[in-house]
């Protein structure tokens, strides 16, 4: 996917409800700091202003908060635990002391600059349908907005990039703000996943038993309990088709039938399909980001499509996966 290289830098910037913002951004040969890149042990600024940096920088580390949107939640008390206990310190999932000094040794900017292409904005963009019939009538299964695109590559919000951007159009040429999150960095090779449904998280494990990255995850319900166990990885696929069976499904529509919807971010598995050992189970991504760790599914694992994307580098078959409780 195009895109155009972000100039990072430190720019003036609360979160989408402080009024301050607007004017800050807009003031283009500034390069200050606000309270969101000056959050620090002793002076944490806005509780949401406090909460977005976070984010930016537990996903940075790998520790994924899901979704990034400034709103303090499940998702992001989970990697601020599994953060913590990476470096060793008092494990609470509240932003303390010790936790904003870790996670400040980055010392990158939480927010840059982006200019968006004509690629970017080219789409096509078209509404998709919630009936699987429907949807298997489509040839791809795209975005439906550019903001949606943005906020697949930016690991953010749609809303919360309309919020921080206000005025903004979403034009090719447009200067925005996003998330500085990382770029394509491939994570070192697992010697283990787990999938832990205490806490809704897949973790990577490398051979020493040290966690080195942590997602949010959908996993199971009463319907499709989660498959405990040990498994492996029998492969990867990356832009699957989906293989609708409604017999699969215990709350399909009897009337229908199988179908096969095409490849796209929109697709019921995202992006990343990890096929495991268990029969028509996996680890996947999904078209609906801001659902991941706070709703049920059929038994498999969802994640947000960058962090199965991100997953899928570090894993390949013969890797075990012990689903838990």
């Amino acid at each position: 996917m195009p895109t155009s290289r972000p100039l990072i830098l430190t720019i003036a910037l609360s979160t989408a409800l402080s009024p301050a913002f607007a004017a800050a951004r807009d003031d283009a040969g500034a390069t200050t700091t606000s309270r969101i890149d000056d959050v620090n042990a002793s002076s944490p600024g806005r509780a949401d202003d406090a909460m977005l940096r976070a984010q930016i920088l537990l996903d940075r580390a790998h520790f994924s908060p899901g979704e990034i949107d400034g709103t303090p939640g499940s998702n992001s008390r989970r990697a601020i635990a599994g953060f913590q206990a990476s470096q060793g310190l008092t494990v609470s999932g509240e932003l303390d002391a010790p936790t904003w000094e870790a996670l400040g040794r980055d010392g990158q900017p939480a927010l840059i600059r982006y200019t968006l292409m004509d690629a970017d904005v080219a789409g096509p963009f078209e509404p998709i349908p919630d009936d699987m019939m429907e949807k298997a009538t489509l040839p791809a299964l795209g975005f439906t907005s550019v903001q949606e695109l943005l906020g697949e590559r930016f690991h953010a919000s749609p809303s919360l990039l309309q919020a921080i951007n206000p005025g903004k159009t979403f034009a090719a040429g447009e200067e925005i703000v996003v998330p500085n999150v990382p770029g394509d960095a491939t994570l070192a090779k697992a010697d283990k996943v787990v999938v832990d449904q205490s806490d809704a998280t897949v973790s990577l494990v490398d051979a020493t038993g040290k966690i080195y990255a942590q997602f949010p995850a959908t996993m199971g319900s009463e319907h499709d309990p989660l498959p405990l166990g040990e498994w492996k990885i029998q492969g990867v696929a990356r832009n699957p088709p989906f293989h609708y069976n409604p017999e699969l499904f215990w709350d399909a529509d009897s009337k229908q039938d199988k179908a096969t919807l095409a490849p796209g971010p929109n697709n019921p598995v995202g992006v990343v399909w990890i096929d495991l050992s268990k029969a028509h189970y996996g680890i996947h991504g999904t078209p609906v980001p801001s659902t991941v760790g706070k709703t049920a599914s059929h038994g498999c694992i969802r994640l947000t499509n960058w962090d199965a994307q991100s997953m899928s580098q570090a894993v390949a078959p013969g890797t075990v996966a012990i689903l838990q409780e």
